[in-house]
């Protein structure tokens, strides 16, 4: 390898090191209480201050953003129900938000069979949705199937863990 190489390898590596600071922010703008701060609460998620009613933090820990469903249903439950219910309300108040709604379904089963079954539990979220007045065009839908568990375990309790439809943030209604 001649010297030219080498020399770009080195100035690459240097950069993407340079780029890997998590402990940017500790004494400068946008530290707590710096310029831009926001008095204490740092932000290492990227889902905004869980306390603040209009972030997505807020939204995933107090309004919930999944809900489960029982074995080879599509079916909401009452529980269901609720924090869909406490979706809608959210949504309502936040129009600056659009949703992806993720259906998944547990390893038992065909890929195939799966993948429609998360597609009727997403599809059974939207409908809800809509039916407590959230804009169809707020909303898209996705079915993962098996492919994306939470917990990974042959036993009753990983399995109920990945019954669900997940509600995703993302900034710009209708996108």
């Amino acid at each position: 390898m001649t010297l030219l190489p080498k020399a770009i390898l080195l100035v690459a590596a240097l950069a993407l090191t340079a780029c890997n600071n998590p402990n940017r922010y500790k004494d400068g703008a946008g530290a707590n209480g710096g310029a831009g701060g926001n008095g204490g609460y740092v932000d290492t998620n990227g889902l905004g201050d869980p306390s603040n009613p209009k972030s997505i933090a807020y939204f995933n820990q107090s309004i919930g953003d999944r809900v489960l469903f029982p074995v080879d249903q599509s079916t909401l439950t009452p529980e269901a129900r609720g924090i869909l219910s406490g979706q809608a309300s959210w949504l309502a108040t936040n129009a600056d938000y659009a949703i992806i709604i993720e259906g998944h379904a547990d390893e038992q089963g065909t890929r195939e069979y799966n993948l429609a079954l998360g597609a009727r539990r997403a599809a059974s979220v939207q409908d809800f949705l809509i039916s407590q007045g959230v804009s169809p065009s707020r909303m898209r839908t996705i079915s993962y199937g098996k492919e994306r568990p939470i917990e990974v375990c042959s036993d009753e309790a990983c399995y109920s863990k990945n019954r669900r439809a997940v509600t995703v943030l993302s900034m710009g209604a209708g996108a």
